[in-house]
C-alpha cells in the first residue's frame, strides 16, 4: 500500500492509548505512517494545525484492534453441529464421532486455494469493518503438508489484498487426521519433520501452535512440536487447558510461549509459569459462549499475578462462529468480569504482545498510525454496547481506509 506524508489532526478526542484512557481531551496528529503529536487540548498550540487535514472533533480514538487468535481460512459449515449441541451433544462427543474439526478438514481439503480465499475474504472484511488492523490467522484444517501450506498461502494473500496486517500461525497439531487414526505419534512426526520445515522454508508461518487436550495431543507430543519449531526459529503458542487441566500451559511457558489460549482450567502452577515466562493469557469468550461452557478462566488470579490478558474472537466454523471483535469486548466483560479497560487493552496492547509485537497496539508519539476513531463518548462504551456502525474512521499504516 503506498504511503503519503499527509498530516491529519483530531481535536478534543478521548484517547485510549492501549493500556489506559488518558485523563483529558487530546489533540492527535499523524504524519505518514506515524503518530507525531499527542497533546492535551489545554496545551495544544494551534500553530501545529498548519498544514494538517482537519479530521474532526470529539469521539474516542483507540489503537487499531488486534485480533490475536482466529481460524478465518476454512471450507464448509458446521451449522448442523450447532443444532446438535442445542440438542445436548457436547463438543467432545461431536469430535469423537468424526464431526468437529475433522468435518472442516474434509471441506477445506476439497476446496481450492482460490475458493478458500473467496470464502475467507468477507470474514476478514467483517473484522476490518469492526476496527481490526492486525489479525492472526491459523492453519489447522488441512492436516497434510500440502493443505496446511495452502491455508497459510491464503492467509498471506489476504494480508496482501486487504488493508490489514496478517500474522500467520501453523497449527498442524490441531487434530488427528483420519489417515493417522491409530498413530498419533506418527502424525506428530509428520508435523515436526515435514510440515514445520516446509512452512519455515517457504516463509509462510510466523509462529507454531498446538492443541494440547485430551481430544487432540498430549503434553509430550506438543513439546515435540515446540522443539521442532524452536529448531526452525519459530515462536510458539498453545491452545491449552480449554477442556481439562493437562499442564500444557506450564510446559508451553517453559519453552517461552508467546501465549496460552483458552485456559479455562488453568491452575495456580500454570499461572505462575506464564507469569515467569512473560507469556500472555489469551481469553476467548466467543468459544465459551458458543459451547455454553461453565468453567471460567481464572481471571482474578491472573489479574493478581499481573499476567497480561488478551481478548480475541477465536473466529472459526465450530466453536466460535463470531466475526465481531467489539462483541468480544462485551462478552469478556459480561461473562468473565473484565473491566472495559482491561478488555480493550486485551484487544490492543496485550493482543499485540501475544503476537510477538510487544510495544505495538499503542497510541503515543512515534507509534504506528494504525488507529480507529469511534462515534462514542467514552472508551467503556465500546464494550458496553453491542452495536455495529460505530466506527467513524480507520487508519492502517497511516492511510485512511474508512471514513464516514
Amino acid at each position: 500500500m503506498p504511503h503519503t506524508e499527509t498530516r491529519r489532526l483530531w481535536r478534543d478526542i478521548s484517547v485510549f492509548d492501549g493500556l489506559r484512557t488518558l485523563p483529558e481531551p487530546m489533540a492527535v496528529i499523524t504524519e505518514g505512517v506515524r503518530v507525531v503529536a499527542l497533546v492535551a487540548m489545554n496545551d495544544f498550540d494551534e500553530g501545529e494545525a498548519q498544514g494538517c487535514s482537519d479530521m474532526g472533533r470529539g469521539g474516542v480514538m483507540t489503537p487499531g484492534l488486534v485480533d490475536c487468535h482466529t481460524h478465518l481460512v476454512f471450507g464448509g459449515s458446521r451449522a448442523d453441529e450447532f443444532e446438535a449441541r442445542l440438542e445436548g451433544a457436547s463438543y467432545e462427543e461431536i469430535a469423537r464421532r468424526g464431526g468437529g474439526i475433522l468435518s472442516t478438514v474434509r471441506a477445506t481439503r476439497e476446496a481450492s486455494e482460490e475458493a478458500l480465499l473467496a470464502l475467507a475474504r468477507p470474514r476478514l472484511e467483517a473484522l476490518i469493518g469492526d476496527g481490526v488492523t492486525t489479525v492472526e490467522i491459523k492453519s489447522g484444517y488441512g492436516l497434510t503438508v500440502a493443505d496446511e501450506m495452502k491455508m497459510l498461502r491464503v492467509a498471506r494473500r489476504l494480508g496482501e489484498e486487504l488493508p490489514v496486517r496478517v500474522v500467520t500461525t501453523l497449527l498442524g497439531a490441531h487434530a488427528l487426521p483420519p489417515e493417522f487414526k491409530d498413530d498419533s505419534d506418527g502424525y506428530i512426526d509428520l508435523v515436526c519433520r515435514e510440515m514445520i520445515p516446509a512452512a519455515a522454508a517457504q516463509g509462510l508461518a510466523d509462529a507454531v501452535d498446538v492443541f494440547c487436550e485430551t481430544i487432540a495431543f498430549s503434553v509430550a507430543q506438543c513439546e515435540r512440536v515446540f522443539e521442532a519449531a524452536e529448531a526452525h526459529g519459530l515462536p510458539i503458542k498453545a491452545h491449552a487447558e480449554q477442556l481439562s487441566n493437562l499442564g500444557g500451559t506450564a510446559m508451553a511457558a517453559r519453552h517461552g510461549a508467546l501465549s496460552a489460549d483458552h485456559i479455562e482450567y488453568l491452575d495456580e502452577a500454570g499461572i505462575a509459569a506464564i507469569r515467569k515466562a512473560g507469556s500472555v493469557a489469551v481469553i476467548l469468550p466467543g468459544a465459551f459462549h458458543t459451547l455454553r461452557e461453565t468453567q471460567q478462566p481464572p481471571i482474578q488470579a491472573l489479574r493478581e499475578a499481573g499476567v497480561p490478558m488478551a481478548v480475541a474472537t477465536d473466529a472459526n466454523p465450530g466453536s466460535s462462529p463470531l466475526f465481531m471483535p467489539t462483541l468480544m469486548l462485551n462478552l469478556a466483560c459480561t461473562l468473565f468480569r473484565l473491566t472495559p479497560q482491561e478488555a480493550l487493552a486485551g484487544m490492543t496492547a496485550h493482543g499485540a504482545t501475544a503476537l510477538g509485537l510487544k510495544g505495538e497496539g499503542r497510541i503515543r508519539e512515534g507509534a504506528a498510525a494504525d488507529l480507529c476513531i469511534w462515534d462514542i463518548d467514552t472508551p467503556a462504551a465500546l464494550a458496553y454496547t453491542v452495536q455495529p456502525g460505530r466506527l467513524r474512521q480507520r487508519l492502517f499504516q497511516g492511510e485512511l481506509t474508512h471514513d464516514r
